[in-house]
């Protein structure tokens, strides 16, 4: 992705950048692969938001859109100070945001905190400020809840891996309240899915996206169609 600056520690939140008042960008009106709106700000009736940074958004996107239950997702940045920050601008490190996927769920058919043990389950939340060789604020692993029960969840979920998980050193993952969640640029939408053949989405995304399949291939949309389901 970006090879600017790797900025691995947050600046105070008046040296962020200044940002603008309003998104200079288009948007998608839907989701290519979901054929789903996507959705800025509301979600439809019966259904909820999750919002999740695991590194590099573009694979974090594929995983869960591939999750029955997933109405849409769309990619964005989360957790920072910079109004409408672009790409550029997350990526130099002063803005605080880290690259988030924005998931809008049927809880009826899949759970919030199956979402996040799926967040846990495809990146190493105990890198802090970095996913492998992709280092930067943009890419630590954060939860960002909507209310005191995704909150809950979230501290549960990270409470049982801290002591039974698979890793020697302890959870970093931030759980955050969501202020503010600002859409990428319109080109980040599905990336990896219309760029499959780019060197970085061979070598970081597609080895990811890889093993979720693998591992929960019979947990998959398609799996559930052939079974008769949603």
């Amino acid at each position: 992705m970006f090879l600017g600056r790797k900025q691995t520690a947050l600046v105070a939140p008046e040296q962020t950048l200044p940002g603008r008042s309003e998104r200079p960008w288009h948007l998608s009106e839907r989701h290519a692969v979901l054929d789903a709106p996507l959705v800025t700000d509301t979600a439809p009736a019966g259904h909820e938001v999750a919002i999740f940074g695991l590194g590099c958004f573009w694979g974090a996107e594929e995983v869960y859109w591939q999750v029955p239950g997933v109405w849409s997702t769309s990619v964005g940045y989360a957790g920072g100070d910079t109004p409408h920050p672009s790409y550029e601008e997350v990526c130099s490190g002063r803005t605080n945001h880290t690259e988030a996927v924005r998931v809008v769920f049927d809880p009826a058919v899949v759970s919030y905190a199956d979402l996040v043990k799926r967040f846990f389950e495809v990146h190493d939340p105990t890198q802090g400020m970095r996913q492998g060789n992709d280092v930067g604020t943009q890419y630590r692993s954060a939860i960002f809840y909507e209310d005191e029960a995704q909150r809950d969840t979230a501290l549960e979920v990270i409470q049982e891996l801290d002591r039974d998980g698979p890793w020697d050193d302890p959870v970093v993952t931030t759980v955050e309240l969501l202020v503010s969640f600002y859409p990428a640029e319109e080109y980040h939408d599905e990336y990896f899915r219309r760029n499959e053949g780019q060197p970085y989405c061979q070598v970081v995304v597609a080895p990811k996206v890889g093993q979720f399949r693998q591992r929960f291939a019979y947990r998959m949309k398609s799996a559930s169609r052939e079974a008769g389901g949603v």
